[in-house]
């Protein structure tokens, strides 16, 4: 069975290291598959939900709360370097709850005083929560 190394890494270190059959990402482009024997690849991911089938189980997923990074595809070894990335067992999702209030509130606050770079902090940091949030849930 072909199968491709997936490592997650991140500043705190090493995050995920699996093998897989499948995973799909979501570039600054979209969506994209990646399978066994990808061509090379280097893009910009956006913060979104990564989708792991592990090759110790055709119904084993794994999902990985990515917050933006970059991906490299080379020789069937796929590496994700991310600002953060949370694998859904270890997603705190009360705290993550209160990440996403917190930015909701933020949002208003900066848009009452048309402060557009605040506004969109917080719009990013509420995205990251919802992701947070989305995965955890799986």
């Amino acid at each position: 069975m072909k199968y491709m190394t997936v490592q997650v890494v991140t500043p705190d270190g090493l995050r995920y290291d699996h093998r897989a059959s499948f995973i799909s990402v979501k570039t600054l482009d979209g969506e994209t598959g990646i399978l066994p024997d990808h061509i090379n690849l280097i893009a910009p991911l956006d913060v979104h939900e990564m989708k792991i089938r592990r090759i110790d189980d055709e119904n084993h997923v794994d999902w990985v709360a990515v917050n933006g990074g970059i991906i490299e595809v080379k020789n069937n070894l796929v590496t994700i370097v991310a600002d953060s990335a949370e694998r859904a067992r270890d997603i705190d999702i009360s705290r993550a709850e209160r990440a996403k209030q917190r930015a909701e509130r933020q949002i208003e606050e900066a848009e009452s005083r048309a402060n557009i770079d605040e506004v969109r902090r917080a719009q990013v940091a509420l995205r990251r929560a919802l992701n947070r949030i989305s995965v955890g849930n799986k």
